[in-house]
């Protein structure tokens, strides 16, 4: 290395030297030639699969919305006109402060973005513009499209959805040239940090069966039983469709009524047991519960024709059969998450029909949904002509492949769950960072084709289970407004997949009485916020409950930190006295394996 006349090393000379020159040259001939096979092989693919062209049904929706646009071209020419001139701001602004003299932001990002943290998208005058005229573009095509007047409301929610699905796609964070932390990675590094991305890129591929599924965190760092999902227990019951976990007790004494927990069958149920300190299940135990929990089959193509009725009748019932077997005690307190608490909410109301209510002390709903009418994004996905292809596809397998499921809800906060990582093991070359929650959002389950379809057709585009005696499950037609267990409803304030003013719907709709409370964070982070972790905050508000969220929350009380604390001081009335603590299992149910059990460890990625 050679040193200018004032003595210092000069980086030019450094990094543009004829050898650096050369190993650049070779990494790009290196990913040149790797993006050719690649792209060569999709098209193989494309030729020999010929894949429907449109199995969203995203086209007839475009189709409708363009035709709406262009009925009113003065509108359209107002907004072009509005975009031009912020545009024209926007290179005013950048003028001045290349003349020295600094000026506010034409547009900043939203709060919570991510893909502009790195200082250069603020420091740098080209990259600052390049961000703004994204930003700007962005906000003028999602605008657009969302003041269109006149569309059907599937067609609006669909169009908006994969309009920002394109938006985002075409953030300059997301490509090489535009990016200026992959710039400065691939100056550094003499491009091996593209070449590492492709191997990472080929990697994904290969592991996908040539779908792309992206690495979201070292795999290798967990494994289900080890450090994940310790919390110790035995299997005490098994069948087709769940193992049922029992839970060994930490102190000498524990309430008389015992706790079970039903999580969803689209997810692992270790979510509510990662680590120790976060484990939901171990703070349960702590606190001198009786804990239970269902650890769902991941299902192939023998349980096909399984369907709601099953998993109501053969899983949830059964499950609380067993439970009040091993204990002795008739009733038992029983949390649903997600998908599994608005089975829940079917089986209260099946076993008022059969006078088995007692069956039943108290229930806690975790992000659960029985009126559908505002269900959120997902409802994109469940239009009829969507409805038909998934049935195919499902009926090709006998259920739909975890890939699929997991793909859609990653779409759903796709700049977090899609982009940041394309970005990181694509175009910067590194190794996703091992992280537990990340690891349990990868591990996906399989869905029985007739407990999938029925779901979407008869919640999502039916709303058919929140309309009294529209709907029989297992012999009986189901009344939620028959349901009368005292009921602690929690929804997530940012929660994308089940929006917490649809939560909130539970709540005029069930008729015993009901604790509402709204928690910080969304449909996993507010659920799984310990309290040693002094985060997020929660809302409730005493009294009777108004009519809609927005109400409730003008006049709801903030506390910091985790609301698990106000769960079990409810939980505790509804819990009985304390007796000695139980070992795993009885006479009749021996434990069969320790906990976590087998069924969790069946891999469907």
């Amino acid at each position: 290395m050679t040193k200018p006349d004032n003595g210092e090393e000069s980086p030019q000379e450094d990094i543009f030297s004829p050898a650096d020159w050369q190993a650049y040259s070779d990494n790009m001939a290196k990913v040149a030639a790797q993006t050719q096979k690649l792209v060569q092989d999709w098209l193989e693919k494309q030729h020999t699969q010929n894949p429907d062209l449109d199995p969203l049904n995203i086209g007839d929706s475009f189709f409708e919305l363009t035709s709406k646009m262009m009925s009113d071209p003065a509108r359209l020419a107002e907004q072009q006109m509005a975009l031009f001139q912020d545009y024209m701001q926007l290179w005013h602004n950048t003028t001045l402060n290349m003349m020295g003299e600094k000026t506010a932001p034409v547009i900043a990002p939203e709060k919570g973005d991510k893909r502009f943290k790195s200082p250069e998208w603020s420091d740098n005058q080209l990259f600052d513009f390049i961000k703004q005229s994204y930003l700007l573009a962005s906000r003028h095509v999602n605008k657009i499209v969302s003041e269109t007047e006149g569309l059907d409301p599937e067609d609006e929610r669909k169009t908006e959805f994969y309009t920002r699905q394109f938006v985002d796609a075409l953030s300059p964070t997301n490509f090489a040239m535009t990016n200026p932390d992959v710039l400065k990675a691939t100056v550094e590094s003499r491009g091996e940090n593209l070449v590492k991305g492709m191997e990472n890129l080929l990697r994904d591929l290969e592991h996908g069966e040539g779908e792309l599924n992206i690495s979201m965190t070292d795999k290798d760092a967990f494994e289900v039983g080890r450090n994940v999902a310790i919390t110790p227990g035995k299997v005490v019951y098994e069948c087709e469709l769940f193992q049922l976990l029992q839970y060994s007790p930490s102190t000498e004494q524990v309430y008389e009524t015992p706790l079970l927990i039903f999580p969803p069958w689209i997810n692992k149920f270790y979510i509510l047991d990662l680590t120790a300190e976060k484990s939901f299940v171990k703070w349960c135990v702590d606190q001198g519960l009786t804990v239970f929990i269902v650890s769902w089959v991941n299902p192939g193509p023998n349980l096909r024709d399984k369907t709601l009725d099953d998993y109501l009748k053969d899983g949830q019932v059964r499950a609380l059969e067993v439970v009040e077997k091993i204990t002795g005690v008739r009733g038992a307190n029983v949390i649903g998450y997600c998908v599994a608490g608005t089975l829940l909410a079917a089986t209260l109301a099946w076993l008022h029909a059969k006078g088995e209510e007692d069956r039943v002390k108290s229930v806690t709903f975790f992000t659960a949904q029985v009126d559908f009418e505002d269900a959120g994004e997902l409802k994109v996905f469940v239009d009829e002509d969507q409805l038909e292809v998934l049935s195919k596809r499902m009926q090709e397998k006998g259920y739909l492949d975890a890939r699929s499921m997991f793909s859609t809800f990653n779409l759903l906060r796709s700049n977090d769950l899609i982009w940041s990582f394309a970005v990181n093991n694509y175009l910067l070359g590194k190794e996703p960072f091992p992280f537990d929650l990340l690891y349990w959002n990868s591990d996906s389950t399989n869905l029985p084709a007739g407990v999938h379809e029925q779901y979407l057709r008869c919640m999502y585009h039916e709303n058919a289970l929140v309309k009294p005696n529209q709907m029989t499950l297992a012999g009986e037609k189901i009344d939620l407004t028959s349901i009368k267990t005292p009921a602690y409803i929690q929804a997530g304030k940012e929660d994308h997949i089940a929006p917490p003013e649809s939560v909130y719907k539970m709540t005029k709709i069930l008729s015993g009485p009901k604790r509402f409370v709204l928690a910080g964070s969304g449909h996993i982070a507010g659920v799984v916020n310990p309290p040693a972790a002094k985060k997020y905050q929660y809302w409730t508000r005493s009294g009777r409950l108004p009519n809609t969220l927005e109400s409730f929350v003008s006049k709801a009380k903030e506390t910091p930190g985790s609301w698990w604390p106000d769960w079990i001081k409810w939980i505790e009335k509804h819990s009985g006295k304390k007796v000695p603590a139980r070992t795993a299992g009885s006479d009749d149910f021996p434990a069969i394996e320790d906990a976590p059990g087998r069924y969790v460890k069946v891999k469907a990625l």
